[in-house]
């Protein structure tokens, strides 16, 4: 997916920050947590170590990201794509929700490297790009990107990396509008309500790419991002497939486990990324609801 080059950024939008080394990563969060938080990322954090912490931990100033002033920007350097794709979320979701009879209210967002500070504890770049219901904020460690291509086997590619952050902004839809507190996250099993609530965000993040190439900048009134291409909607699949819990599970043990799923398997992920990309709305995306998945 390419950015119009007219269009403005607004980089303030993005706060970014780097933590220090020292984080304590031992003892964290404890098992139960981790589950838990992991039903909010694209990747199960329970296979990936302690990469939380409620130990201390040390983090440099948050500012604004900088030198992310337009489109041309974001074709060409990845936290400006992260700026580019949260201007964009921002300017759909406030036309969308609202349309649909649901209040608006805009996500944090910051870009980090190493370790963070959250209002759900402190967390490292173990844990990949998550959304903090705590502080209703997105937290992107850009670095996941190469994860996703080499440890995953995800083809890669612009429209690649903004899925991951339209993934994490629709945990924040589902949260603004009550589905998050709908859902027992405790359970696992390919129907569970942790799935579920994955297979929804893959679904919210569906209907922008659906509409991302006729959402405008407010500033200039040029679209954010040109038409999708083939190429880049089997970039997008191909993602949302390499965090699939089957995926996940035959590369770690070459063994698949279903009843341990709480993401969805790699099929059910692009399922449901179609069924919002192909006109799905906001109650045909509510996997909660859903007979089958």
């Amino acid at each position: 997916m390419t950015f119009n080059e007219g269009a403005r950024l607004d980089s303030s939008r993005v706060r970014t920050s780097r933590g220090g080394r020292g984080v304590a990563v031992g003892g964290g969060l404890g098992v139960l947590a981790l589950v838990v938080l992991s039903q909010l990322l694209g990747i199960d954090l329970t296979a990936l170590g302690d990469g939380l912490s409620q130990g201390s931990a040390t983090s440099e100033a948050t500012s604004a990201v900088e030198g992310c002033e337009t489109g041309a920007d974001a074709n060409q350097d990845v936290s400006c794509r992260v700026v580019g794709a949260l201007n964009s979320l921002d300017a759909y979701w406030a036309q969308a929700l609202p349309a649909a009879g649901k209040e608006f209210v805009q996500p944090g967002a910051e870009i980090f490297e190493v370790s963070v500070q959250t209002g759900c504890g402190n967390a490292t770049s173990a844990v990949g790009p998550f959304y903090c219901p705590a502080d209703q904020s997105m937290y992107i460690d850009t670095g996941f990107y190469d994860d996703l291509r080499t440890r995953f086997g995800s083809s890669g590619g612009p429209l690649a990396e903004m899925y991951v952050v339209a993934h994490e902004y629709g945990h924040h839809i589902e949260q603004i509008t009550g589905l998050m507190d709908q859902a027992d996250r405790t359970g696992t099993g390919p129907g569970s309500d942790s799935v579920r609530i994955e297979l929804t965000a893959d679904c919210l993040a569906g209907m922008w790419a659906r509409n991302a190439s006729t959402v405008p900048d407010p500033v200039s009134g040029v679209p954010f991002l040109q038409p999708l291409t083939p190429e880049e909607i089997a970039d997008a699949l191909s993602a949302a497939a390499a965090v699939g819990d089957d995926r996940i599970q035959e590369q770690a043990t070459g063994t698949v486990s279903p009843e341990a799923w709480t993401h969805g398997s790699s099929e059910q992920r692009q399922q449901w990324f179609l069924v919002g990309f192909e006109g799905g709305t906001l109650d045909d995306c509510n996997a909660l609801a859903a007979e089958s998945l």
